[in-house]
């Protein structure tokens, strides 16, 4: 693989890999353990990604933050002693592609289905992801089709973003959509969300754009080939167990997921694909 001018390979000082982006129109970093992004910068403005200060970068262990690719099933499995969010995040994942053009730069990610335990995932398949960065992120990951029956799977592209206050942050266009929150409902959203407790929601029936409101600035969040999304805070109590997460934590975080979850379920059929798409701006 070629690497382009403004992309390097850097590493932190625990040892992990990860792509350098230093380009005209943003600055990011891409880590090939889970092929998880952990900032986009735009130039002149924010980092639009947010990571836990404790965050500490080992080997095996997926970042408390930036964009985990939980794959492929997403939550708790039926099966509790699999793992949380499938496999993919802590798996190594193979840099493929870097093109850099006056309009963006491109990097391209696939996971060796070789590391997938067939315990977890006994299908024919090819995972890939392709960030296209300019002044706005995208974010897609594809799901091929190798073998010869179809097969279904859940998925999210799980982003954290900044926010000075949560107590001051709202979520608008979720309006008109459905969500389960701790495993009641469906419960109909006709409100714009804010946060004063703990916000454990799966959406479906979603509108394509949810724009996310701080004293910072918006931040635009759209997604593609999914009707469904999460969002989340873990607020006092849960912040105290979580690993890698401050207690105060909660207070400058939140999770929107782009995701293909409960009747929003990818189901691939034979020589077929499935892109999942998440996009992140400023606006």
């Amino acid at each position: 693989m070629e690497l382009s001018a403004s992309v390097s390979i850097q590493r932190t000082e625990s040892g992990l890999e990860y792509l350098n982006v230093d380009g005209p129109r943003c600055s990011a970093k891409i880590f090939l353990q889970g092929a998880q992004l952990t900032e986009f910068t735009p130039v002149g403005k924010g980092n639009v990604i947010w990571v836990s200060e404790d965050e500490d970068y080992l080997e095996g262990k997926a970042v408390r933050g930036g964009i985990p690719i939980c794959w492929p099933w997403f939550g708790v499995h039926s099966d509790p002693d699999w793992p949380i969010h499938g496999v993919a995040r802590k798996l190594m994942w193979r840099a493929e592609e870097v093109h850099e053009s006056d309009e963006a730069i491109v990097i391209k990610l696939s996971l060796p289905m070789t590391l997938v335990d067939e315990t977890y995932w006994p299908h024919k398949s090819k995972l890939e992801v392709e960030f296209h960065l300019t002044e706005q992120l995208k974010v897609s990951l594809t799901n091929t089709n190798l073998g010869d029956a179809a097969f279904t799977l859940t998925q999210a592209l799980h982003t954290y973003f900044p926010t000075p206050n949560i107590e001051a942050t709202t979520v608008d266009g979720l309006q008109g959509s459905k969500f389960i929150e701790f495993g009641e409902g469906p419960f109909d959203q006709n409100e714009v969300v804010g946060f004063a407790r703990e916000t454990d929601m799966v959406y479906t029936q979603a509108a394509p754009v949810q724009i996310i409101r701080t004293p910072d600035g918006n931040i635009e969040v759209g997604r593609e080939n999914s009707t469904s999304c999460v969002l989340w805070n873990p607020w006092i109590e849960k912040s105290k167990r979580l690993s890698n997460f401050r207690d105060d934590e909660y207070k400058t975080m939140l999770c929107l997921e782009a995701a293909n979850v409960m009747d929003d379920a990818a189901v691939v059929e034979p020589g077929q694909s499935h892109t999942l798409t998440t996009t992140l701006r400023w606006v």
